[in-house]
């Protein structure tokens, strides 16, 4: 059981902690990185470079991996196509993301940091993906 635990609590751990470090947890910059025509902070934009650069990489070894190192097979999309549920999905995150300044993985991290601020946002996330549980009749 604490096999199964460690690795995902490592990798999250360590996620959170890029996060903060990064600026992502903070509702500002992040506000500030999208402000594209006003005093706009560039400097989100080497964090998620960076990502991209790791990410590259990565998908460079997965051809050559039987499997995941802690998963029987790989979780890869099998979907091409733009849906409107996917586009209007990616245009509500965008709001979302504008108008407090944190996407899920960051809001999580913020709890840490500021928890009452960053709990208003990952209760109203989690309501919000209820919500769509409930009118779409999945459960």
């Amino acid at each position: 059981m604490i096999g199964r635990i460690l690795p995902p609590l490592f990798s999250g751990t360590l996620f959170g902690a890029g996060l903060a470090l990064g600026g992502m947890t903070n509702p500002a910059r992040v506000r500030g990185f999208l402000d594209l025509f006003g005093d706009w902070d560039p400097t989100l934009a080497f964090v998620m470079g960076g990502a991209v650069i790791v990410m590259a990489i990565a998908w460079r070894f997965v051809p050559r991996m039987a499997h995941p190192l802690f998963a029987e097979k790989f979780a890869l999309p099998t979907r091409t196509d733009l849906t409107p549920k996917l586009i209007g999905g990616s245009a509500l995150f965008g709001m979302g993301w504008g108008i407090a300044g944190l996407c899920p993985g960051p809001g999580i991290a913020a709890l840490v940091i500021q928890p009452s601020s960053a709990a208003i946002f990952v209760i109203s996330m989690l309501a919000g993906m209820g919500i769509i549980r409930l009118v779409e009749g999945n459960s």
